[in-house]
């Protein structure tokens, strides 16, 4: 994965508990154990606030610190750096249907395979799934065929850092941030960015509206025409958060989505 010194994976820290703290590095919302050196933690949505019950009834919560969305009811749409490696994986946790993640109503369902993106590097293609072993019965989020809707403002929710070196969140909280350009995304990145794989949100001016540590993984999403929700990015990356002209990196899930649809049949239903 992209572990430089300043620029990390929005991942907690390998073994990090719910609500522990997380590094100062990235720019994007990850939350799990990177599979590499570097990997930092990241914990919730800085600037948000918190979301209602049901309000986005797709989200998920790994228990390796990262978050999610459910492509399926049993398939978990993520970020590769979130995991390591593919196959039989019995090891996550993933906790659905509830904002507070203490909610005794929370439905919580182990790991049976996982499938990250072939030929990923570190570098672009930071999407993976996971299969669950039941169905968890709430609403799906469907993912951009194409770059249609990779324009205006965009939703970001996860239980990540509400600040940069911040601790990891009982509740779910929610945000908006604007597109930007690959263009000056790539000022601001330069190589690091890989355009055609990666999209940009954020405050570019003032900063701090982003995604976190801890906030990995999850879904960046915006109303389509019909006014359903749909899934244009994964929190992938930044350098530190919600830092003015340092936006959050996203996966650009139309980019992947034959991958993903091909990948996740594969997987079952």
């Amino acid at each position: 994965m992209r572990s430089t010194r300043k620029h990390l994976k929005r991942t907690t820290a390998a073994g990090a508990i719910a609500l522990a703290a997380f590094s100062l590095q990235p720019a994007a919302a990850q939350a799990a154990p990177a599979p590499t050196p570097g990997g930092s933690v990241h914990t919730h949505v800085v600037g948000g606030t918190r979301a209602d019950q049901g309000e986005f009834p797709f989200m998920v919560r790994l228990s390796m610190g990262c978050g999610g969305a459910l492509y399926t009811k049993d398939i978990v749409l993520t970020a590769a750096h979130c995991v390591d490696g593919s196959g039989n994986d019995t090891s996550i946790t993933a906790t659905g249907g509830v904002v507070d993640l203490e909610d005794s109503a929370a439905v919580k369902v182990n790991s049976t395979q996982v499938l990250q993106a072939p030929g990923y590097n570190g570098k672009g293609k930071d999407w993976a799934l996971i299969k669950l072993a039941k169905p968890i019965d709430q609403p799906t989020l469907k993912i951009a065929e194409n770059d249609t809707y990779n324009k205006g403002d965009f939703t970001i929710a996860g239980w990540g850092a509400d600040k940069e070196g911040g601790d990891q969140q009982r509740y779910l909280l929610k945000a908006t941030v604007p597109f930007i350009d690959d263009a000056t995304c790539q000022q601001a990145y330069g190589d690091s960015l890989t355009p055609g794989e990666e999209i940009c949100a954020g405050k570019l001016d003032t900063g701090g509206v982003d995604t976190c540590q801890g906030d990995s993984g999850g879904p960046m999403f915006r109303k389509d025409d019909a006014g359903q929700w749909l899934q244009v990015g994964i929190v992938s990356w930044g350098e530190g958060c919600a830092r003015p002209g340092k936006p959050g990196v996203y996966t650009e899930v139309s980019a992947f989505a034959a991958d993903i649809k091909k990948a996740a049949a594969g997987l079952g239903s």
